[in-house]
């Protein structure tokens, strides 16, 4: 049979197996691969909540989705065109997001009849049971070759068979005309220390690679171009460290130096581990013992005069909301990063939502306002986390920047910025005063106070949670304390001034406007650009700034004949924009699954009001 090379624009690769099958990393290492080579890339980790669920087990499925194209890539993809299933029960899981012209790997050894059964099929053929039997089944040995290939590596039948991945991996190389070298790379700085992993791993890989070249199940191989990008370095980075490292940068511009006080909770634990790495660059990071703690010690480190940062998910940030009013009282600058997931409670702590919206706007006791901005792509994680920075330093107030556990794991090649191209940071520090210092008088356009660090002379001060005068002492007055909450709620407001414009994408005027914020972005867009493309009048405005909201946003609202609110969640921008606008008529689209949008939902959403 005569070998063909087909070239594809994009293709969508699903990786599927138990928890402990190692398809995270293959995943990554897959995508790492394609993003050097050139591809457009964007990946979507999906993984079990539960610790260790019960092995071969629908609930203990963990899987990895790649998305490589040779231009925009803006999603992790819908359906996949290729699904590795290293168990019965992955496949199950996942059979549902195959395309009908999909190929689907299967590790046939683990297909006996106990596997099938453990899985919860009601038969003894998943294929007929699942109505994929038109599918592209490769079905191969992969526990069995895995152990003839390695019988001689010295290594135990554990960790034999933990290898499976790399056998699986070193099968989609050949069948998209992956180089090899960058795995063998990662290999050799992952256990210098283990020389016999490395070349384990290594034969494990090249022989899975020969395999899949000499079986006549794969006459095919396909190949997606480099994409066209800009001149520059460009690295593969997760929302997560693209977090990190604007916060890093925020210190940087400002010449403050970064505090981290932190509980680790998932999705948002990966800011802290990065921020630990990075002592060299005047990174003070604190473990602390609960949220409470995290939140109070960064509190006291920006009193103190650092850059002040606390990472969190949603039920961290229920615990943190009295401390937050502390922060908002005081006019202390700090960041709340909040990573969101599943809820309420502990919920489904590994799946996204945008369900922590409403409790950044309003989760706290009295009135307290706090700005609350957005991140809308793993890439962009950077520039929200610097420009949160930017502005909780410049107007002294905390502001919360609201990612998403989508945008937190996953990732797409992100080119590396120049420094010189992002704004100083200007902290409102006073050095000196003439008279006794006053701390809560406030710059006259921006109602911003200035930052007296302790240790100054003459420039002595409380602050706390109770009331103050704008002199700083402790006043129960009350059209003091009403003067004081409206000079508070004025700062957030006046930060409208500072921000951009809100932007659309598509025409000016169109029947329909799409409305999201966060990580629904790329599927938003994605949708609307193929509706676009299909004549349809559509267009699309994505906020990354939701308080305060861009100061022109009746003015985008009054151009389009209907509006349609995107959300993972039942409708927290909606009504919030219902309370802000209301001389606009909302509609809405909402999905509230612990899974990203679909494409094809947005579409058909929209389609249904034009």
């Amino acid at each position: 049979m005569q070998h063909k090379v087909i070239d594809m624009q994009n293709v969508v690769i699903r990786f599927a197996g138990d928890s402990g099958d190692g398809m995270q990393l293959t995943g990554t290492l897959f995508a790492d691969a394609s993003a050097l080579y050139g591809n457009e890339i964007s990946t979507f980790p999906d993984y079990p909540a539960e610790i260790r669920a019960p092995q071969g087990t629908v609930s203990g499925v963990s899987g990895f989705q790649v998305h490589i194209g040779s231009g925009e890539v803006h999603t992790p993809g819908d359906f996949c065109d290729v699904l590795v299933a290293m168990n019965p029960a992955a496949l199950k899981a996942n059979a549902k997001w195959t395309k009908p012209t999909a190929t689907i790997i299967i590790d046939i050894d683990a297909f006996d009849e106990a596997g099938i059964k453990r899985a919860g099929y009601a038969t003894l053929d998943p294929f007929v049971e699942l109505k994929i039997e038109d599918r592209n089944i490769i079905p191969s040995p992969i526990t069995t070759l895995t152990k003839e290939s390695l019988k001689e590596s010295g290594l135990d039948n554990k960790s034999i068979l933990r290898s499976k991945n790399m056998f699986t991996l070193g099968m989609c190389f050949f069948l998209f005309n992956r180089s090899l070298d960058h795995t063998y790379e990662y290999l050799e700085d992952k256990f210098k220390k283990k020389p016999k992993l490395i070349e384990a791993n290594k034969k494990v890989l090249f022989d899975g690679f020969n395999y899949a070249s000499n079986i006549h199940a794969i006459p095919n191989t396909y190949m997606v171009q480099p994409a066209p990008q800009e001149k520059g370095v460009y690295r593969n980075i997760n929302g997560n460290q693209a977090t990190a490292w604007g916060l890093l940068a925020a210190s940087e511009k400002s010449g403050i130096p970064l505090f981290c006080g932190s509980y680790p909770i998932t999705p948002a634990t990966g800011i802290l581990e990065e921020l630990a790495i990075h002592k060299y660059l005047g990174v003070k990071t604190m473990q602390a013992e609960d949220e409470i703690a995290g939140i109070c010690t960064a509190i006291g480190a920006a009193y103190a005069g650092n850059f002040a940062v606390t990472t969190t998910s949603g039920p961290g940030l229920s615990l943190k909301s009295e401390a937050m009013g502390l922060a908002m009282i005081t006019e202390l600058p700090l960041v709340i990063v909040d990573v969101q997931r599943g809820g309420p409670s502990t919920g489904i702590p590994t799946k996204t939502e945008q369900t922590d919206l409403a409790q950044a706007l309003y989760g706290r006791n009295g009135e307290c306002p706090i700005a609350v901005m957005a991140a809308h792509s793993p890439s962009h994680c950077f520039d929200a986390a610097f420009y949160a920075g930017k502005y909780a330093m410049e107007h002294m107030m905390p502001v919360i920047l609201l990612t998403e556990g989508f945008l937190g794991n996953g990732s797409e090649p992100w080119k590396i910025p120049s420094m010189k191209d992002y704004p100083e940071i200007h902290p409102p520090i006073i050095d000196s005063c003439e008279g006794p210092y006053k701390p809560y008088h406030r710059d006259p356009e921006t109602f911003v106070r200035k930052w007296a660090l302790p240790g100054k002379a003459g420039l002595e001060h409380r602050v706390g949670g109770l009331e103050k005068n704008p002199d700083g002492v402790i006043s129960s007055d009350p059209i003091n304390h009403e003067k004081m909450c409206a000079a508070r709620a004025e700062k957030v407001a006046r930060m409208a001034n500072f921000i951009p414009k809100q932007e659309v994408i598509g025409a000016d005027k169109a029947d329909v406007l799409v409305v999201g914020w966060g990580g629904t972005f790329g599927h938003l867009y994605s949708a609307v650009q193929q509706m676009r493309s299909e004549g349809k009048s559509v267009a699309l405005a994505h906020f990354d700034y939701i308080n305060p909201l861009p100061k022109n946003t009746a003015e985008v609202f009054a151009r389009y004949k209907k509006i349609i609110v995107c959300e993972l969640n039942s409708g927290q921008f909606v009504d919030y924009l219902r309370a802000k606008l209301p001389d606009f008529k909302y509609l809405q689209y909402n999905k509230v699954q612990g899974q990203p949008f679909i494409v094809k939902e947005i579409v058909d959403a929209v389609n249904n009001i034009l």
